[in-house]
């Protein structure tokens, strides 16, 4: 049994994973590449829109209120992108923390551990320096969360533009940290930024929540080859879920999650006679990953990102004010120490090596890589702040800049050793027999 709580004396971290692992991915990769490029879009057109002569009609457009008043469901559409659209992001992170870790590399402690501890860090330095830097400050000290998390869609856009062709090892490692810290943010979100709780919304959430659950693990054969049933059985219990959720006072991302958790990972049960066949949450991820990333990401990017700067004198206002400076060290600074640092603390401290195809200066191009964030940031800022105040603009403000200052260092820093990566992947290429695996991962993985 290799399942230590921490790596064995002397053993490799932060190795390539398995083949399929590195695979999938690659192919999830890919598909947020595309949507940071729609995100970062979105959000220039905001800023332009927000500080040009038509700003008027952007807020008025963003605070547009539409909705069933009696259900708590009349929102602005700022707010439905952040409640409702959003849901669907966390959904999917849902799914994808549940996959990782009961049938991903991650279900082994050991090979989870170094990723897991390095995420936490890139969690608790940044929060602690925003912290730090805001004690005289109780009013902007609410942000404490915003320099959590990782955009990993921004954070690939960046790795697209600059060509890289980051190894395998890397690519599970950067995923693995935007994932956990989703996680740590979703929580952070549930526990302390949430509305004065209602109880008997949140305790009749149970139900349908409960409904879906069962149906989703009873019946994942006929859910995964029947869409429309999909769309018409569990889309209206999922809907109830996060709308009783939202009605509780706890925000309604945290549903996302829930019914994320829920979806059943395995294929099938034993000797249910379905067959073969990729798990539902794989299939769900497969439908609901594009609506994810071309709308919803997206649309929130777009009412979210947009501020009026009021020319040099008031972004010179802004990045000195106390949120953007926060920000600004927890992200750019914070972030690297915290990922880097503690990863190279478990490294030593169990006398492991990193994988041989892998440098110290690699980890920290990904740990500044992994100081941009964007949207989970710009969710917290609104719920510290409130949407269009001017902690709220000075904290978006402080996101942006932060999250470009972050782009361009990891840039030059992975974009160095590009020649390097290329030059890994080109031998796994030449070293692949005909059924196209290359070597590398048969020996590190032999049965």
């Amino acid at each position: 049994m290799n399942d230590h709580p921490n790596p064995p004396r002397g053993s490799t971290v932060l190795g390539r994973g398995s083949y399929a692992e590195a695979l999938r991915i690659r192919a999830i990769l890919r598909k947020e590449t595309v949507g940071g490029a729609l995100m970062l879009g979105a959000a220039a057109t905001a800023v332009f829109w927000a500080n040009s002569p038509w700003a008027e009609s952007y807020f008025s457009l963003r605070n547009h209120r539409i909705g069933y008043g009696p259900w708590h469901l009349e929102l602005s559409l700022g707010a439905w992108a952040a409640d409702g659209l959003l849901a669907i992001f966390f959904f999917l992170v849902g799914l994808e923390l549940k996959r990782e870790f009961v049938a991903g590399d991650l279900r082994q402690i050991r090979t989870s551990v170094v990723p897991v501890a390095a995420a936490i860090g890139g969690v608790a330095v940044p929060a602690g320096i925003y912290t730090l830097i805001n004690l005289s400050s109780p009013e902007v000290l609410r942000g404490w969360a915003i320099p959590t998390a990782t955009d990993i869609a921004f954070a690939l856009a960046v790795l697209a533009v600059i060509g890289s062709h980051l190894p395998s090892a890397l690519r599970i490692f950067l995923l693995t940290l935007a994932v956990v810290d989703d996680l740590i943010a979703i929580t952070i979100i549930a526990m302390f930024y949430s509305g004065d709780l209602q109880p008997v919304p949140l305790l009749v959430a149970l139900i349908p929540l409960g409904v879906y659950a069962f149906l989703a693990q009873k019946y994942r054969w006929f859910f995964g080859h029947r869409q429309a049933a999909a769309w018409l059985i569990l889309l209206p219990l999922g809907t109830a879920t996060w709308a009783l959720v939202h009605a509780s006072g706890i925000h309604a991302t945290v549903a996302g999650v829930l019914l994320g958790f829920a979806v059943p990972v395995i294929r099938t049960r034993a000797g249910d006679g379905a067959g073969a066949g990729p798990g539902l949450a794989e299939t769900f991820e497969r439908r609901f990953r594009p609506i994810s990333t071309v709308i919803a990401v997206p649309v929130f990017a777009f009412f979210s990102a947009g501020v009026a700067v009021g020319g040099l004198d008031g972004l010179a206002t802004a990045l000195s004010g106390p949120a953007a400076v926060g920000i600004i060290l927890a992200l750019v600074l914070g972030k690297p120490i915290g990922i880097l640092g503690t990863t190279w603390i478990l490294t030593k401290a169990t006398r492991a090596r990193l994988d041989d195809s892998l440098r110290w200066i690699d980890v920290f191009g990904v740990s500044v890589l992994a100081g941009i964030g964007f949207t989970v940031s710009l969710l917290v800022a609104e719920l510290s702040f409130g949407l269009g105040s001017t902690h709220y603009g000075h904290a978006t403000i402080g996101i942006l800049t932060a999250s470009l200052i972050a782009a361009l260092l990891a840039a030059a820093v992975l974009g160095a050793r590009n020649r390097q990566y290329r030059l890994a992947e080109a031998d796994e290429e030449i070293d692949s027999d005909h059924d196209g695996v290359p070597d590398v991962y048969r020996q590190d993985h032999r049965p």
